[in-house]
This record gives C-alpha cells, structure tokens and sequence, in this order.
C-alpha cells in the first residue's frame, strides 16, 4: 500500500496535467500563431504538426516520470522529476512577458501549475514517503490512508 504522501502526489500532480492539457488547448490556437508569426520557425517548416509532436511530449514525458514514482519508488525518477520542474521553474519567470500575451487566464494557470507540480514534488520528501522509497515501494498498508 502507498503511503499518504504518495496518494496526495499522485492527486496534485496528475491534477496540475490535466490542468495542463485544458491550458494547452485554451491556448493552442494562439501559441500556433506565435509559430508562425516567427519567420525562423516559419522557415524550418514549424507548424502545426511541430506543436502537436512537442506537446504530446511535453506530457508523456512527466507522466512517464509520474508512473515510475507513484508506482515503481523509483528515486531516479523522482530527481529527474524534479531536476525538469526546477528548470521549469526558473523558466517560467522570463516566460510570464510571453504568457501575458496569451490572456491572463493562461498565465494564471501556468503559475497554479506550476505551483501544485512543486507540491506534490514536496510532498516526496515527507518521512513516510522517504520510508516507501527507501523501501523500494514495498512497504505494508498504512492503516491511516483514509483519515
């Protein structure tokens, strides 16, 4: 059985994908336009397809990431994990001039999250997550799941 901290992980982060992917399709149209707006991504033949590809990797790889953490204890995902929202933390700070141009209903969803992806990152640092990790997810049930 998972320990608390790892179902409220799963919660918060897979929440925060599915808020991605409501984002991600509120602004498609509009970050399509930026593609095709640049004269350098028009000449390398960015377009639809480009935006699509990467999207679609954009969310298969923290899944992927989700999948090897909630339900393998691997640690080596969970640094990964947390190596990208690093980086995509620092990102988002230059990035909020661009987001602004999508509406502040995006940008307002960036920043939530990115918020609960840092969360739920918190919370596999708490000690029973740490003891399930340690124990490679083979810990016994937590009696206290559901409280």
């Amino acid at each position: 059985m998972r320990p608390r901290s790892i179902v409220l992980f799963d919660g918060l982060f897979l929440g925060s994908l599915v808020l991605g992917v409501i984002n991600t399709a509120m602004s498609f149209e509009a970050n399509l336009a930026l593609i095709r707006a640049d004269p350098a991504a028009a000449q390398a033949g960015f377009g639809m397809g480009f935006l699509l590809f990467t999207t679609t990797v954009g969310f298969a790889i923290p899944l992927l990431l989700w999948y090897f953490i909630s339900r393998r204890a691997s640690n080596v995902a969970k640094w990964i994990l947390i190596a990208l929202t690093g980086i995509g933390v620092l990102a988002i700070i230059p990035a909020l001039q661009q987001l602004a141009k999508l509406g502040t209903l995006p940008m307002a969803v960036s920043l939530l999250i990115t918020a609960l992806q840092v969360i739920a990152l918190a919370l596999l640092f708490r000690d029973d997550a740490r003891a399930w990790f340690a124990s490679r997810g083979q810990g016994g049930p937590d009696s206290d799941i559901f409280r």
